[in-house]
């Protein structure tokens, strides 16, 4: 089986740069072909407001064949193994799938038992995560029922999607706890592994007011690293020190590490980290020049976000089809990625940076504000975006 374009993932990036592909290249039908497993599709951007009651999961989730664009052959399998030497991908069915060009677009894995004890607790015993359709609802559960007590919230140190979605949850928690009267008898904690609130200053500050305003306890460069969801305690590893401490909690969402997808670690396409090597900039793989990476599987020293997607996937559209064509891939990407930060219901801060963590903003007034406007962009807008633009090759 040959196609002129494979692309592994049919997520955000990989549906995305298929849609473009085809909506500019008509010849191109039937000869770019989706290799996904996934029988559904999410936008998980919306889980933070699903695990804060203001939003259904059920409106995140479609058909997987839904979002396929029209002229892409899918492939309902998993990959097993990359051969970029000879040009073809192996799938776990046993397949050989064969190209002349190929796009790794294939996500991030959730690490949930790089936690010890968390598998094992997940969705009950008080601990929840909105990094997943099955738990999100748990989060909610947690949070409109906590009765006061210790609320804790987690970042681990190694890249996530979206950086910024485990302190937005709590921020809506901690809103939701002063509506039921329960915060004046609640501490809520923020135990992240990271060494500040945000690497870009100008949201950092603005962050940093609202974790004052608020009154959240921050554990800065403390890893969770075990729980005993019977026992209501966490274990946190200090990244310097590697110091250990048990904390009690009543309830506790937990953000599980995360990585490259076990079959790209262990493919020559990887780094040394595990990430799809690639050029920063044309996301051309550092080796392999018909090869390309884009979204969170990626090695770009970027924020993991949708908002990332949006701007990768027409420089990997254009930078494909100027090989197909016999052009140089000269379409470039600078790095620009957005995480609207939601500090309570009804207030954001959109965040939008680049490669340098500067500033690189949409809007003409100061993005570092809480808005409710960008609240309804995000709740209201950006899903309608996603679902009718971004999949369909539009923008």
């Amino acid at each position: 089986m040959h196609y002129q374009v494979v692309i592994v993932g049919g997520g955000t990036a990989g549906i995305s740069i298929a849609a473009r592909l085809l909506r500019e290249a008509k010849a191109l039908s039937g000869q770019v072909a989706i290799i996904d497993p996934s029988s559904k599709h999410y936008y998980q951007p919306l889980w933070t407001l699903v695990g804060g009651g203001a939003a259904q999961k059920e409106v995140t989730e479609r058909d997987e064949a839904s979002v396929i664009p029209d002229g892409a052959v899918w492939i309902q399998e998993a990959v097993k193994e990359f051969a970029p030497d000879v040009n073809q991908v192996m799938t776990e069915q046993g397949q050989t799938i064969e190209y002349d060009y190929l796009v790794v677009a294939a996500g991030i894995q959730v690490d949930w038992n790089r936690v010890k004890g968390l598998p094992e607790t997940i969705g009950k015993n008080g601990v929840c995560s909105n990094y997943s359709y099955q738990y999100v609802s748990s989060t909610w559960d947690n949070i409109r029922n906590f009765k006061g007590g210790t609320a804790i919230f987690t970042q681990p140190v190694n890249p996530i999607k979206c950086g910024g979605a485990p302190q937005k949850i709590m921020y809506l928690a901690d809103d939701h706890f002063r509506r039921s009267g329960v915060r004046n008898r609640t501490q809520v904690h923020f135990y992240s592994a990271t060494p500040s609130i945000f690497a870009v200053k100008k949201y950092a500050d603005s962050l940093s007011q609202v974790i004052a305003r608020k009154g959240i306890e921050t554990h800065f460069k403390h890893s969770l690293v075990e729980i005993d969801g019977e026992k209501h305690e966490a274990v946190f590893e200090n990244v310097d020190s590697k110091e250990r401490s048990t904390v009690h909690f009543d309830m506790i969402h937990v953000t599980p590490p995360m990585s490259a997808p076990d079959f790209i670690k262990k493919s020559p396409l990887a780094n040394q980290d595990g990430w799809v090597s690639v050029d920063k900039f044309t996301l051309q793989h550092t080796k392999y020049a018909n090869v390309f990476g884009a979204g969170d599987s990626s090695s770009l020293p970027t924020s993991k976000t949708g908002a990332a997607i949006r701007k990768q996937a027409p420089v990997v559209a254009q930078n494909l089809l100027n090989l197909l064509r016999n052009k140089p891939a000269v379409a470039q990407y600078d790095g620009y990625t957005s995480c609207p930060l939601v500090t309570g219901y009804g207030s954001l801060v959109l965040a939008e940076f680049d490669y340098n963590n500067e500033p690189d903003e949409t809007f003409p007034f100061d993005q570092g504000k809480e808005r409710f406007s960008m609240y309804l962009l995000k709740k209201e807008l950006l899903p309608v975006i996603y679902w009718d633009g971004m999949l369909k090759g539009l923008m």
